[in-house]
């Protein structure tokens, strides 16, 4: 599995580029290395004979050196929290079947509506006018005037979906097959009308296109995406007065003030103090700044790092369950969690808007920190400066880089 040609042509086999794209898209830095990132034949050996999975091993193997190509759907299932660890494969193949009947009923539920859902085709332009009148589309029948304003608000909104469909991760050949546009247009489809509170919002297909990719089954891409979701859903929810991303801003600008107070001071004074400059890297976890091949190692490094153990139980009660470990946790129990999220339990400080990512930024805004304060006259400058970061960012240095900064922050900020 780790030949000597291991690298680039083999990462291409499994995410081919369409030729007149090469020389567009940010160079690749990530490569499989034999010992380091988690092999198809390490990640077998991790479960026991019933089927559990011996996670602590796998977020090690991971935090060191990422997941093969072969396995990476798998592998996020269970860091996206779809899967609990100590789940039996029965109860998993019972969970699964459980969720595509789910995932089944939801789509025949979205098809009944607009006949072009599970066509294997999708739409660009609108199916309904403002006030809920139909629109003639070829291969797409809204029969009636609709008056639902749930109903409405969901069908405006899907030739958005499509155009930005059609924009998703173009280079790749994968996307050349008009039948994985459209399977990816369903997801994202079928995903707003069930979250209807978020919806669908630009970037999400950023999100979701790699879970189509991964995962063959629509399904289990599905329900990766709604678990990708449930950590991100809130960078999405935008109003007249706020953006979704803006606590989490607000966290970087108290990060940035704490471990480098001249920076931040020079932000401010450029009027960039809100720090909306990093909107776009927060909102779709660096999509833009690495290669696809790079972003999906940094995000399964990130999720590494920030697991929880009760991530799964978490997410399927209703109501959000506590953490039943909290207060009484020992050596054992610690090492199921993250690098990162151990840190922020050992210290007290596990405040959800303390995400990595948000450390991810402060690391690359500290590496640009001269630049900055030397040549930003303006906030075009720093906009700029931080455009020159696109495929010259190593994923894993800035891993550990961030890991660096939410050391130091968690020191400065616990003194008086």
């Amino acid at each position: 599995m780790f030949g000597k040609k291991a690298g680039t042509e083999e990462l291409e086999a499994f995410y081919p580029i369409r030729p007149e794209c090469v020389a567009e898209i940010p160079k690749t830095r990530f490569k499989p290395r034999a010992g380091k990132t988690l092999s198809a034949r390490r990640w077998q050996a991790a479960f026991s004979e019933t089927g559990c999975l011996d996670i602590a091993k796998v977020l090690r193997r991971i935090q060191r050196g990422g997941i093969h190509p072969s396995i990476k759907g798998l592998v996020w299932e269970f860091l996206l929290g779809c899967y609990n660890p100590n789940s039996t494969l029965e109860d998993r193949n019972q969970l699964r079947q459980q969720r595509r009947e789910r995932y089944s009923m939801w789509k025949t539920e979205c098809q009944n509506m607009v006949s072009v859902i599970g066509s294997g085709n999708f739409i660009t332009t609108p199916i309904i006018t403002d006030d809920g009148q139909p629109i003639e589309v070829e291969g797409c029948r809204v029969t009636s005037a609709v008056s639902d304003k749930k109903v409405a608000q969901w069908m405006l909104i899907l030739h958005q979906i499509g155009l930005d469909v059609v924009r998703t991760d173009r280079a790749l050949a994968f996307y050349e097959d008009k039948a994985n546009q459209a399977k990816l247009w369903d997801v994202l489809s079928i995903y707003s009308w069930v979250d209807d509170d978020i919806g669908y919002v630009q970037g999400m297909n950023d999100i979701c296109s790699p879970m189509v990719i991964l995962l063959e089954n629509e399904s289990d891409a599905f329900w990766c995406f709604e678990r990708a979701m449930r950590r991100l859903r809130e960078n999405f929810r935008c109003s007249t007065t706020s953006i979704g991303v803006q606590s989490q801003l607000g966290t970087l600008s108290q990060v940035i003030k704490t471990v480098d107070p001249q920076l931040h001071k020079h932000l401010e004074d450029l009027d960039g103090g809100e720090y909306l400059f990093a909107f776009r890297m927060l909102m779709v976890l660096f999509r833009r700044e690495f290669s696809f091949v790079d972003a999906l190692y940094l995000w399964e490094v990130m999720w590494a790092m920030e697991y929880n153990p009760n991530i799964f139980w978490l997410y399927e009660q209703p109501n959000g369950a506590s953490d039943s470990n909290s207060g009484q946790l020992n050596q054992k129990m610690l090492k199921q969690y993250g690098k990162f999220q151990r840190k922020n339990l050992e210290t007290g400080c596990a405040d959800k808007n303390n995400a990595l990512a948000v450390f991810l930024v402060a690391s690359v805004l500290e590496t640009k920190n001269k630049q900055i304060l030397k040549e930003a006259k303006g906030l075009d400058d720093v906009v700029s400066i931080l455009g020159d970061i696109t495929g010259n960012l190593d994923a894993k240095k800035a891993c550990q880089e961030a890991l660096k900064l939410q050391n130091k922050y968690l020191k400065k900020a616990k003194r008086p």
